[in-house]
């Protein structure tokens, strides 16, 4: 299966925080239990990395959660919450850049699916704290 297609548009100094949902062609939705997850948001294919998400939760909880945006969604339900933290989008500093979510299990045999990419922008932040 091709990944799906979606660009969205990160606004600087605020919280980005949507969810999608992985469903089989019947809509059903697919366990997660046993995945992680990885996303990195880069000027270009192969060129420099701007922000680098996963399952492992960054500072003020950057990056995926299998639990959904709202963290009370079970692996079971599919859903991938993306959130990237006011205090992350704020040192973001590019104005568009290409991406790419993939979900991988197993250690020495990887079994790696793109989920979606897309295109991203950054809406540029006018108030700033000083």
């Amino acid at each position: 299966m091709a990944a799906g297609k979606y660009n969205f548009v990160i606004e600087q100094g605020a919280t980005l925080d949507f969810q999608i949902e992985y469903k089989d062609a019947s809509g059903t939705p697919i366990d997660l239990t046993n995945y992680e997850g990885r996303m990195s948001i880069k000027s270009a294919i192969g060129g420099t990395e701007y922000i680098n998400l996963s399952s492992s939760l960054g500072p003020c909880g950057t990056g995926l959660n299998f639990s959904g945006s709202n963290s009370i969604n079970p692996p079971t339900s599919g859903s991938i919450g993306i959130y990237i933290s006011a205090a992350s989008s704020s040192t973001l500093d590019f104005n568009e850049g290409v991406y790419d979510l993939e979900l991988y299990s197993g250690s020495s045999c990887e079994y790696v699916i793109r989920l979606i990419e897309g295109k991203v922008k950054l809406s540029k932040e006018i108030t700033t704290i000083s």
